[in-house]
């Protein structure tokens, strides 16, 4: 099983100033973040996309490339890479030098998104929202498959007639995880194409995921697809402490704010101690507790959805630097080797080497 960590660069107000946090701080923090990961044997780093003032990373290849140099096994992935909006020739491109530059550890969440910015930015209709993901979608596929030959027609882009996408990536083929929020549709889809699934679980109780997993897996069986192709994982927020208590009362000012509605849209929603208590309960998606609670969860969160892969998203709220990195650390020495040991196949180490 991997674990790793996630970032979504979101910029938050330092109530100290009044200010929002400051961009290029905020994504070199981030880099600091991705190395401690990759020096503390951490398995994954992932980094969202966004087209807002209220996110520092708008194109997660530009700073994965930073971290891919001053990294050596970590694996870099982009979480998700907002595919509605993108071209998929470009994005193929951009993450292909990625995976160079890396020595091929580089990976593609793909998602359709549920901010908007970037289809009025990118000039794409919400009303072609699932029809231009799906078109996008296939010619991914089909550059991924064979990029020195590519021959595609669609409706949103002009067609490429035997076209070389170049560069190759530094592997056979870049890695691609569909990235999805629940959504029986795109469950669906990552089932019937045989990709692994990324699951973003931010609240409720875990188990009612449980019919969505299952049919994710059912329909990829039903496509001809073997079992080890249909991979899970699963991202949240995170933080780690020394206690069960502490780590709550240090994180819940941080979470309460990252969380509470903010103009021009007003998405979010306001969260008091008890609510923030209830969703950190052993079958919440919210990850904050001690070490041996974090353990439990995941570990039950293997058995209850089969999760391959762990992705805590370290860094909401404005979390202050020092925070962020004693949580990794913590993820890194006290969970992990745990969760490794627990899963080691019989005779094995328990470390995951290879990636989808």
């Amino acid at each position: 099983m991997e674990l790793g960590i996630i970032s979504l660069s979101d910029l938050q107000t330092d109530p100290a100033t009044g200010k929002l946090h400051d961009p290029g701080r905020r994504t070199r923090e981030i880099v600091s973040y991705a190395i401690a990961a990759d020096q503390a044997g951490l398995d994954v780093f992932g980094l969202g996309e966004h087209h807002s003032w209220d996110f520092a990373v708008a194109n997660p290849a530009v700073p994965l490339a930073a971290i891919a140099q001053a990294t050596g096994r970590i694996r870099l992935a982009s979480a998700v890479s907002v595919l509605s909006t993108a071209d998929p020739v470009r994005l193929h491109q951009d993450f292909a030098s990625l995976d160079l530059i890396s020595e091929g550890r580089t990976e593609i969440i793909a998602g359709r998104s549920a901010f908007v910015e970037a289809f009025r930015l990118f000039g794409v209709d919400l009303e072609d929202y699932d029809d231009v993901f799906a078109e996008k979608l296939r010619l991914l596929l089909t550059i991924r498959e064979n990029p020195e030959h590519v021959t595609w027609r669609g409706r949103f882009r002009p067609a490429m007639d035997g076209l070389s996408v170049q560069p190759p990536p530094g592997q056979p083929q870049l890695p691609l995880w569909l990235g999805v929020g629940g959504t029986p549709s795109s469950v669906e889809r990552a089932g019937r194409l045989g990709l692994p699934m990324a699951l973003g679980l931010i609240g409720g109780d875990i188990r009612r995921a449980r019919p969505l997993v299952e049919h994710y897996r059912a329909v990829g069986t039903a496509a001809g697809h073997p079992a080890h192709r249909l991979r899970l994982g699963r991202s949240g927020h995170f933080y780690v402490g020394r206690t069960s208590q502490g780590a709550r009362d240090d994180v819940f000012p941080y979470y309460k704010e990252y969380v509470r509605p903010k103009p021009p849209t007003g998405r979010g929603f306001h969260i008091g101690r008890a609510e923030f208590d209830a969703a950190a309960v052993p079958f919440g998606a919210l990850m904050v507790g001690s070490p041996q609670e974090i353990i439990d969860k995941i570990l039950t969160e293997r058995e209850v959805l089969g999760i391959d892969r762990y992705m805590g998203q370290v860094d909401f709220g404005g979390l202050p630097a020092d925070m962020v990195h004693g949580s990794i650390e913590l993820l890194a020495t006290e969970i992990a080797p745990v969760i490794r040991r627990e899963l080691a196949p019989p005779g094995g180490t328990g470390r995951s080497l290879t990636n989808s």
